[in-house]
């Protein structure tokens, strides 16, 4: 019984939102354009479940490029509404659009020439009627059987409001570079803040043979670098191949003798290479994909680098 009724709130909130895209219309449009305008800030207030819907959606646009913050309606009326000046936007959420808390905002929004867009399910309401642009994020039903706790219709509010920050983003032209400086911290910083060039062996620390070497000293630069790999460059520096340990296993195994063999018999001609300021999350996507432990770096001339290893981003906790 629990399952089926997990089920039916999902289909019900599904229903919901996909009932929003037929809605988004000039007025999305307007709102779009309202806030990429504004040259302050974009307030976002509700009450209630809404006002968490508001926080939400205050945070995911503060962390998109759209500077927000949210202003609880009953703390407004009660002297925060001196956060507020004249060249922010209220995003305002209220499924009824008579939340008397909200509607006690109006007056000081239109002595300041605050512009208003509204989120609500009731487009006749007095909310509605004092905003600039009003979002129907009405539903059909609630999935609370009771008809009583707010559930679809904060889920479309929800939505709605990652529909505006999304639409904000592209236009802001918002970057990855651009997102990693709102999120120094934890994985999600590490992934997007991260070059290879922060982790990559350079210098000394490189394994590298001339492509003329004795396959011995392949083998012993392998071992001394620790790496399981050696790259192979020719006089200039440019790369020419890779040596792995998997290499010399398929090289041993064909009855070769690495005592007359040279560093340039032993490897991979076209060895995976990135380049020092592609991100550290792009080298262990690379590795994912071709089921390789390292990667040579390379400049735009092939010229070496350095070289990535798996084990360099699990330390970094990039992996």
């Amino acid at each position: 019984m629990s399952i089926q009724q997990g089920k039916r709130v999902l289909e019900i909130e599904a229903r919901a939102i996909a009932a929003l895209v037929d809605r988004l219309d000039e007025r999305f449009a307007k709102a779009v354009e309202l806030l990429h305008g504004c040259t302050g800030k974009v307030v976002v207030s509700g009450m209630g479940k809404s006002g968490l819907i508001g926080q939400k959606i205050a945070a995911t646009m503060a962390s998109t490029g759209t500077p927000a913050f949210f202003v609880h309606p009953a703390d407004g009326i009660h002297g925060d509404l001196g956060m507020l000046a004249r060249q922010d936007a209220l995003l305002v959420i209220s499924n009824s659009g008579e939340t008397e808390e909200v509607l006690k905002l109006l007056p000081f929004m239109e002595r300041f020439s605050i512009p208003i867009i509204a989120l609500t399910g009731k487009v006749h309401s007095t909310l509605a009627k004092n905003s600039d642009v009003v979002l129907d994020v009405s539903v059909s039903e609630e999935a609370c059987p009771l008809g009583l706790a707010p559930t679809s219709s904060t889920t479309a509010a929800l939505a709605m409001g990652d529909a505006l920050a999304i639409a904000l983003l592209q236009k802001r032209g918002f970057k990855e570079d651009d997102f990693a400086l709102f999120h120094p911290g934890g994985a999600l910083g590490r992934m997007l803040l991260l070059k290879v060039q922060d982790l990559m062996h350079q210098g000394d620390a490189i394994p590298r043979v001339s492509a003329q070497a004795s396959a011995l000293a392949a083998v012993r630069e392998m071992t001394s670098k620790k790496l399981g790999m050696t790259t192979v460059v020719d006089a200039k520096g440019h790369l020419t191949g890779v040596i792995t340990d998997g290499d010399l296993r398929r090289f041993l195994e064909k009855g070769s003798s690495l005592a007359k063999a040279k560093a340039k018999d032993l490897g991979g001609k076209s060895p995976r290479t990135i380049q020092a300021d592609a991100l550290a999350a792009k080298a262990l996507q690379t590795m994912e994909q071709f089921s390789i432990t390292s990667l040579v770096v390379v400049n735009d001339r092939n010229r070496l680098a350095g070289v990535i290893h798996l084990h360099d981003l699990l330390k970094s906790g990039v992996a």
